[in-house]
């Protein structure tokens, strides 16, 4: 990593996890924790039925994504492993990507897209290959695009705590 990293993380955006039965998931996320539901999100080509819930408030809210495969014998298997993905919000995706494909980072195909809630999304593959030697060890990771008010809100958080 000889540049300097031209993006920062900034917190977790979501958690998605995976099983065959999504009123499953929602009894034990829902109606046991506590989490809100928000919406359901269905995608034949990603084949997800997915209930986006969540916990926190504002600009600080983690979303935790229950998914089910609409075809369990279709890919992607979406419940397979049952923790899906890890979400991340990223100050400036697009560098981001440049500079981690630079490094070596594979990313699944598709690129930079539109995600589930409407932001600007691409995934890190689990494994890495020859050509792009570095994955995420084993787990899918999405990167996603912060919005400028989730932006601010983690540096005012950032420059608070420096003051202490």
């Amino acid at each position: 990593m000889s540049t300097p990293r031209p993006f920062s993380v900034l917190g977790i955006q979501q958690v998605a996890v995976g099983g065959l039965d999504k009123k499953k998931l929602r009894a034990f996320w829902v109606d046991t924790l506590g989490l809100r539901y928000a919406n359901t999100y269905l995608n034949d080509a990603e084949n997800v039925d997915e209930d986006i819930c969540e916990l926190g408030h504002g600009v600080f809210k983690v979303e935790v994504d229950l998914m089910q495969p609409i075809d369990e014998n279709k890919k992607p298997k979406v419940h397979e492993p049952a923790l899906n993905h890890i979400g991340l919000w990223i100050d400036n995706l697009n560098a981001a990507v440049e500079w981690l494909t630079e490094q070596g980072v594979r990313f699944t195909p598709g690129g930079i897209r539109k995600g589930a809630a409407g932001y600007d999304v691409c995934f890190i593959h689990p494994k890495g290959n020859e050509m792009f030697p570095i994955g995420a060890e084993g787990v899918l990771v999405e990167l996603v695009q912060a919005p400028n008010k989730v932006i601010e809100a983690f540096a005012t958080i950032a420059e608070a705590n420096d003051s202490l």
